[in-house]
């Protein structure tokens, strides 16, 4: 390509040559390596028409090309890190050319050595756990003011229903609590998310718990069979366990061009 850059999926720590053969990445294009030192940069070759500065201000404003690049990006990581410990940068990290990759590698070398390190036999597991606002316990005096006048009967009602939505939120936060300690427990590390807008989640009910856990690999149906236990034992509340995944909460790069 006359006008090149080169995009950065991520970083990984001893790889095997053979791994990257016939992987492909962002807009089709084959993923190569530049190796420096033990640790290896995931890149492509792109065009500066679609990957460059000023086409990516365009093209992150559209949710297909969006979509369609975060799927290739998570591909590539995913497939390489099951291999080899593996650290992702944010999409769209685009560089002049492999000399500034290797500069990366070299400048940043402790930093890697430490976040691969931290995930050498481990995986990502996502815990999202949803509740239903079921009715509280009725709180006292709920049957009484039958013979009140409608205003101050209108007033007891109001009481009582938010004194209602106050007990409801309470137990769910309870219940946050404890699944989160109790999951805690089966991983080596864990990071909270903030809570999904249940238009993009898709599920019903609202959503009390988004975190992810570092767990040794061997461990991940000890995790599963936690969460349904809990999930069994706490009424109106679903848990719902993604995974395995590269350790994305864990390792990922702040790597600016």
């Amino acid at each position: 390509m006359a006008d090149a850059g080169v995009y950065l999926y991520g970083v990984a720590q001893d790889l095997a040559p053979d791994v990257l053969r016939d992987l492909t990445g962002v807009a089709g294009v084959p993923v190569r390596a530049v190796a420096d030192g033990g640790f290896t940069a995931l890149v492509s070759t792109v065009d500066l028409e679609e990957f460059g500065e000023t086409a990516l201000r365009r093209n992150l404003e559209s949710l297909q090309w969006l979509e369609a690049t975060a799927r290739a990006h998570h591909d590539v990581v995913d497939a390489v890190a099951r291999t080899a410990p593996t650290a992702p940068v944010r999409i769209a990290t685009v560089y002049r050319d492999d000399d500034r990759v290797r500069e990366l590698l070299r400048e940043r070398r402790e930093e890697l050595t430490e976040v691969l390190g931290r995930v050498v036999g481990r995986v990502e597991w996502g815990v999202k756990a949803y509740g239903t606002a079921e009715a509280a316990p009725e709180p006292p005096g709920a049957g009484d003011g039958a013979d009140e006048r409608p205003g101050m009967a209108y007033l007891r009602r109001r009481r009582l229903e938010r004194q209602s939505r106050e007990e409801a939120s309470r137990r769910l936060a309870e219940q946050a609590q404890e699944i989160h300690a109790t999951l805690s427990e089966y991983a080596v590390a864990s990071r909270q998310h903030p809570p999904q807008d249940p238009r993009l989640s898709g599920h019903e009910g609202t959503m009390i718990l988004n975190v992810a856990y570092l767990l040794d690999q061997d461990r991940a149906e000890t995790l599963a069979a936690a969460a349904d236990d809990l999930a069994a034992r706490l009424p109106g509340v679903r848990i719902e366990l993604t995974g395995p995944w590269p350790a994305y909460s864990f390792t990922e790069l702040d790597a600016t061009s």
